[in-house]
Protein backbone atom coordinates (compact mmCIF):
# COMPACT_ATOMS: atom_id res chain seq x y z
CA UNK A 1 0.00 0.00 0.00
CA UNK A 2 1.47 3.11 -0.91
CA UNK A 3 -0.38 5.45 1.26
CA UNK A 4 -0.54 5.38 4.94
CA UNK A 5 -1.06 7.26 8.10
CA UNK A 6 2.14 7.71 10.09
CA UNK A 7 0.89 7.17 13.61
CA UNK A 8 4.39 8.47 15.40
CA UNK A 9 4.36 11.12 13.79
CA UNK A 10 3.31 14.42 15.36
CA UNK A 11 3.48 18.26 14.52
CA UNK A 12 5.14 21.30 16.21
CA UNK A 13 4.20 25.06 15.06
CA UNK A 14 6.20 28.32 14.87
CA UNK A 15 4.38 31.40 13.89
CA UNK A 16 4.76 34.89 14.27
CA UNK A 17 6.38 37.48 12.21
CA UNK A 18 9.87 36.54 13.66
CA UNK A 19 9.42 32.93 13.07
CA UNK A 20 11.83 32.68 9.83
CA UNK A 21 15.13 34.13 11.75
CA UNK A 22 13.84 32.23 14.97
CA UNK A 23 14.21 28.96 13.33
CA UNK A 24 16.98 29.79 11.23
CA UNK A 25 19.54 30.70 14.35
CA UNK A 26 18.67 27.31 15.64
CA UNK A 27 18.48 23.88 13.16
CA UNK A 28 21.01 22.55 11.17
CA UNK A 29 19.38 23.95 7.96
CA UNK A 30 18.40 26.90 6.79
CA UNK A 31 15.10 27.85 6.20
CA UNK A 32 15.22 31.23 4.68
CA UNK A 33 13.44 32.26 2.07
CA UNK A 34 11.24 29.06 1.52
CA UNK A 35 8.01 29.11 -0.61
CA UNK A 36 4.29 27.96 0.69
CA UNK A 37 4.88 23.95 0.22
CA UNK A 38 8.62 23.84 0.35
CA UNK A 39 10.55 21.48 3.40
CA UNK A 40 13.19 21.15 4.76
CA UNK A 41 15.06 18.27 6.83
CA UNK A 42 17.17 19.51 10.15
CA UNK A 43 17.73 19.45 13.71
CA UNK A 44 17.91 20.60 16.74
CA UNK A 45 21.66 19.88 18.61
CA UNK A 46 23.02 20.13 22.57
CA UNK A 47 25.55 22.80 22.10
CA UNK A 48 28.31 19.56 21.87
CA UNK A 49 26.51 18.89 18.71
CA UNK A 50 24.12 15.90 19.57
CA UNK A 51 20.54 15.72 17.96
CA UNK A 52 17.66 16.31 20.39
CA UNK A 53 15.02 16.30 17.97
CA UNK A 54 15.10 16.24 14.35
CA UNK A 55 12.20 16.82 11.64
CA UNK A 56 10.72 18.03 8.45
CA UNK A 57 10.54 21.64 8.29
CA UNK A 58 7.87 23.06 5.78
CA UNK A 59 6.33 26.57 4.96
CA UNK A 60 3.00 26.94 5.82
CA UNK A 61 0.78 30.13 5.03
CA UNK A 62 1.19 31.10 9.12
CA UNK A 63 4.85 30.41 9.10
CA UNK A 64 6.17 27.19 9.44
CA UNK A 65 4.96 23.39 10.30
CA UNK A 66 7.54 20.68 11.94
CA UNK A 67 6.90 17.21 11.52
CA UNK A 68 9.36 15.65 13.75
CA UNK A 69 8.74 12.38 16.42
CA UNK A 70 5.31 12.66 18.08
CA UNK A 71 7.12 11.63 21.31
CA UNK A 72 9.10 14.01 21.35
CA UNK A 73 6.98 16.64 19.93
CA UNK A 74 6.01 18.33 23.49
CA UNK A 75 9.49 18.82 24.71
CA UNK A 76 11.06 19.84 21.53
CA UNK A 77 8.17 22.65 21.67
CA UNK A 78 9.31 23.77 25.49
CA UNK A 79 13.10 23.58 24.08
CA UNK A 80 12.34 26.13 21.23
CA UNK A 81 10.41 28.13 23.65
CA UNK A 82 13.32 28.34 25.88
CA UNK A 83 15.25 30.73 22.53
CA UNK A 84 12.42 32.91 22.34
CA UNK A 85 13.55 35.46 24.34
CA UNK A 86 12.54 38.74 22.98
CA UNK A 87 11.73 37.45 19.74
CA UNK A 88 8.35 37.41 18.26
CA UNK A 89 7.05 33.91 17.37
CA UNK A 90 4.49 31.61 19.00
CA UNK A 91 5.74 27.90 19.05
CA UNK A 92 2.89 25.36 20.05
CA UNK A 93 2.98 21.07 19.91
CA UNK A 94 -0.36 20.46 17.71
CA UNK A 95 0.20 17.07 17.88
CA UNK A 96 -2.84 16.63 19.11
CA UNK A 97 -4.72 18.13 16.35
CA UNK A 98 -2.78 17.45 13.15
CA UNK A 99 -2.00 13.94 11.39
CA UNK A 100 1.18 13.38 8.96
CA UNK A 101 0.21 10.98 6.11
CA UNK A 102 3.11 9.12 3.84
CA UNK A 103 2.61 8.76 0.06
CA UNK A 104 4.68 6.91 -2.30
CA UNK A 105 5.08 4.88 -5.74
CA UNK A 106 1.92 5.88 -7.91
CA UNK A 107 -0.30 7.37 -5.30
CA UNK A 108 -0.58 11.51 -5.45
CA UNK A 109 -1.23 13.18 -1.78
CA UNK A 110 -3.98 15.47 -1.65
CA UNK A 111 -3.55 18.76 -2.47
CA UNK A 112 -6.84 20.47 -1.21
CA UNK A 113 -7.21 19.36 2.20
CA UNK A 114 -3.50 20.06 4.08
CA UNK A 115 -0.17 21.02 3.32
CA UNK A 116 1.11 18.24 1.06
CA UNK A 117 4.93 18.51 0.30
CA UNK A 118 7.86 16.32 -1.34
CA UNK A 119 10.00 14.86 1.51
CA UNK A 120 13.18 16.42 1.26
CA UNK A 121 15.42 13.57 2.55
CA UNK A 122 15.45 11.52 -0.45
CA UNK A 123 13.13 11.76 -3.49
CA UNK A 124 12.37 8.12 -3.19
CA UNK A 125 10.57 8.21 0.36
CA UNK A 126 7.73 10.54 -1.79
CA UNK A 127 4.89 13.23 -0.29
CA UNK A 128 4.11 13.77 3.11
CA UNK A 129 0.92 15.58 3.97
CA UNK A 130 0.31 17.42 7.00
CA UNK A 131 -3.74 17.64 7.99
CA UNK A 132 -6.19 18.88 10.76
CA UNK A 133 -7.42 15.80 12.31
CA UNK A 134 -11.23 16.66 11.14
CA UNK A 135 -9.96 16.72 7.65
CA UNK A 136 -7.66 13.63 7.33
CA UNK A 137 -8.17 11.50 4.62
CA UNK A 138 -9.27 8.04 4.57
CA UNK A 139 -6.69 5.37 3.20
CA UNK A 140 -5.53 1.68 3.92
CA UNK A 141 -2.24 1.12 4.37
CA UNK A 142 -0.26 0.80 7.51
CA UNK A 143 2.34 2.50 8.55
CA UNK A 144 4.41 -0.91 8.23
CA UNK A 145 4.75 -0.46 4.58
CA UNK A 146 5.84 2.74 4.60
CA UNK A 147 8.54 1.55 7.64
CA UNK A 148 9.53 -1.28 5.18
CA UNK A 149 10.14 1.39 2.06
CA UNK A 150 12.09 3.90 4.67
CA UNK A 151 14.31 0.65 5.31
CA UNK A 152 15.04 -0.69 1.91
CA UNK A 153 15.96 2.90 0.99
CA UNK A 154 18.15 2.68 4.04
CA UNK A 155 17.20 6.07 5.39
CA UNK A 156 17.42 6.70 9.30
CA UNK A 157 14.45 6.84 11.90
CA UNK A 158 15.67 8.24 15.36
CA UNK A 159 13.07 5.90 17.16
CA UNK A 160 14.78 3.00 15.90
CA UNK A 161 17.88 3.50 14.66
CA UNK A 162 20.05 6.08 17.18
CA UNK A 163 19.47 7.58 20.41
CA UNK A 164 18.22 10.94 20.59
CA UNK A 165 20.87 12.69 22.73
CA UNK A 166 23.26 10.48 22.34
CA UNK A 167 24.07 10.63 18.14
CA UNK A 168 25.80 13.36 16.01
CA UNK A 169 24.35 14.51 12.74
CA UNK A 170 26.95 12.82 10.59
CA UNK A 171 26.33 9.56 12.27
CA UNK A 172 22.81 9.45 11.43
CA UNK A 173 23.43 10.53 7.43
CA UNK A 174 22.21 13.78 8.12
CA UNK A 175 24.82 15.22 5.84
CA UNK A 176 24.30 13.18 3.21
CA UNK A 177 19.89 13.11 3.60
CA UNK A 178 20.25 16.86 2.99
CA UNK A 179 19.79 17.92 6.99
CA UNK A 180 22.87 20.25 7.07
CA UNK A 181 23.60 23.47 5.59
CA UNK A 182 27.78 24.15 5.57
CA UNK A 183 27.13 27.28 4.61
CA UNK A 184 24.86 28.68 6.64
CA UNK A 185 25.17 31.02 9.40
CA UNK A 186 26.05 29.98 13.29
CA UNK A 187 23.12 27.43 14.94
CA UNK A 188 23.41 25.32 18.16
CA UNK A 189 25.84 22.82 18.04
CA UNK A 190 27.36 24.45 14.86
CA UNK A 191 31.07 24.66 15.59
CA UNK A 192 31.22 20.68 16.60
CA UNK A 193 29.51 19.43 13.08
CA UNK A 194 31.93 21.91 11.23
CA UNK A 195 34.56 20.59 12.76
CA UNK A 196 33.68 16.71 12.13
CA UNK A 197 32.88 17.50 8.26
CA UNK A 198 35.91 19.27 7.91
CA UNK A 199 38.52 16.63 9.44
CA UNK A 200 36.52 13.78 8.45
CA UNK A 201 36.04 12.52 12.05
CA UNK A 202 32.59 10.37 11.06
CA UNK A 203 33.68 6.68 11.80
CA UNK A 204 30.12 5.83 12.94
CA UNK A 205 27.31 5.64 10.26
CA UNK A 206 24.01 4.56 9.89
CA UNK A 207 24.39 1.84 6.83
CA UNK A 208 22.06 -0.82 4.96
CA UNK A 209 22.95 -4.42 6.09
CA UNK A 210 21.19 -7.34 4.79
CA UNK A 211 21.33 -10.85 7.25
CA UNK A 212 21.38 -14.19 5.24
CA UNK A 213 18.84 -16.41 6.20
CA UNK A 214 16.05 -14.01 5.84
CA UNK A 215 15.44 -13.19 9.27
CA UNK A 216 16.92 -10.87 11.28
CA UNK A 217 17.58 -10.54 15.10
CA UNK A 218 15.69 -7.93 17.31
CA UNK A 219 16.22 -4.54 16.85
CA UNK A 220 18.78 -3.39 19.34
CA UNK A 221 20.72 -6.32 18.86
CA UNK A 222 25.15 -6.01 19.43
CA UNK A 223 26.35 -6.22 16.41
CA UNK A 224 29.94 -7.77 16.36
CA UNK A 225 33.09 -9.26 14.80
CA UNK A 226 36.28 -11.12 15.93
CA UNK A 227 34.75 -11.13 19.56
CA UNK A 228 34.58 -7.23 19.42
CA UNK A 229 31.18 -4.84 19.02
CA UNK A 230 31.33 -3.09 16.39
CA UNK A 231 27.70 -1.14 16.47
CA UNK A 232 24.01 -2.12 16.88
CA UNK A 233 21.01 -3.49 14.68
CA UNK A 234 18.37 -0.83 14.22
CA UNK A 235 15.61 -0.64 12.26
CA UNK A 236 14.50 -4.12 10.89
CA UNK A 237 12.25 -6.41 8.63
CA UNK A 238 10.61 -9.67 7.80
CA UNK A 239 12.77 -10.27 4.75
CA UNK A 240 16.25 -9.62 6.28
CA UNK A 241 16.77 -6.10 5.09
CA UNK A 242 17.82 -3.79 8.35
CA UNK A 243 19.71 -0.77 9.54
CA UNK A 244 22.67 -0.93 11.70
CA UNK A 245 24.86 1.94 13.36
CA UNK A 246 28.21 1.07 12.81
CA UNK A 247 32.12 2.12 13.66
CA UNK A 248 32.87 1.40 10.00
CA UNK A 249 36.93 1.44 11.08
CA UNK A 250 36.44 -2.14 13.44
CA UNK A 251 34.63 -3.33 10.71
CA UNK A 252 36.70 -2.63 7.53
CA UNK A 253 39.31 -4.27 10.35
CA UNK A 254 37.14 -7.25 11.11
CA UNK A 255 36.37 -7.76 7.11
CA UNK A 256 40.43 -7.30 6.38
CA UNK A 257 40.90 -9.59 9.31
CA UNK A 258 38.50 -12.29 7.80
CA UNK A 259 36.10 -12.47 10.15
CA UNK A 260 32.06 -12.74 9.71
CA UNK A 261 30.28 -9.71 10.89
CA UNK A 262 26.95 -11.46 13.16
CA UNK A 263 24.70 -10.22 15.40
CA UNK A 264 22.30 -11.93 17.81
CA UNK A 265 24.23 -15.01 16.01
CA UNK A 266 23.38 -14.09 12.51
CA UNK A 267 25.38 -13.29 9.69
CA UNK A 268 24.79 -10.22 8.06
CA UNK A 269 26.55 -8.00 5.15
CA UNK A 270 26.47 -4.30 4.07
CA UNK A 271 24.70 -2.86 1.39
CA UNK A 272 25.25 0.50 -0.17
CA UNK A 273 22.76 2.68 -2.02
CA UNK A 274 22.98 5.06 -4.39
CA UNK A 275 22.78 8.45 -1.81
CA UNK A 276 25.48 6.61 0.58
CA UNK A 277 28.51 8.62 -1.00
CA UNK A 278 30.63 8.09 1.78
CA UNK A 279 33.27 5.37 2.39
CA UNK A 280 32.08 2.37 2.94
CA UNK A 281 34.94 -1.29 3.74
CA UNK A 282 35.81 -2.86 0.23
CA UNK A 283 34.58 -5.92 -0.54
CA UNK A 284 30.84 -5.40 0.53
Amino acid sequence: MPACLLPDRGVVSVCGPDAETFLDSLLTVSVKQMAEGEARFGALLTPQGKMIVDGLIVKSAEGFLIDCPRSLAADFARRLGFYKLRSKVTVIDESSSYSVFAYWTDTPAPENIGLAFDDPRLKALGRRLIVSNILSPSVSGSAEFYERHRIDLGVPDGLRDFVYGDAFPHEADMDRLHGIDFQKGCYVGQEVVSRMQHRGLARTRIVSVTFKGGLPPAEGSEAVSGGKIIGRIGSTTDNGQALALLRLDRVSDAMADGHELTAGGKTFKLERRDWMNFDLPEGI
